[in-house]
């Protein structure tokens, strides 16, 4: 399992990043949003069927981590800290639907 520290600092520009953008006001909204994502696979495969082709889409974009947590907190910018046993490649996919390019990476640990 790995734990990622992420940084939200424009939350208003995570919000206005697209279709699937986080939708919540809070830290705490964000991370139940981010961890609903990584628990299961509802945005991946919403976004999954928004494509042109959604058969050429990579299943290994798709899996879900049942068990992953994912705390927020933060008034101006928001900081949340998912653990998830899903690979980085997931987790970051995950994250540029929810936040586009508004989010930062600013540690990973086993």
């Amino acid at each position: 399992m790995s734990t990622y520290y992420i940084r939200i600092p424009d939350p208003d520009r995570a919000r206005a990043s697209g279709t699937f953008a986080f939708h919540s006001q809070s830290a705490p909204g964000m991370a139940e949003e981010l961890q609903a994502a990584l628990t299961g696979t509802d945005l991946f495969d919403r976004w999954r069927d928004s494509q042109d082709d959604p058969d050429l889409v990579d299943p290994d974009l798709g899996p879900a981590d049942p068990a992953a947590q994912v705390t927020g907190d933060g008034d101006l910018a928001f900081d949340l800290v998912a653990r998830t046993s899903l690979p980085g490649d997931v987790v970051r996919h995950r994250l540029r639907l929810l936040a586009g390019q508004a989010w930062e990476l600013r540690d990973v640990r086993s």
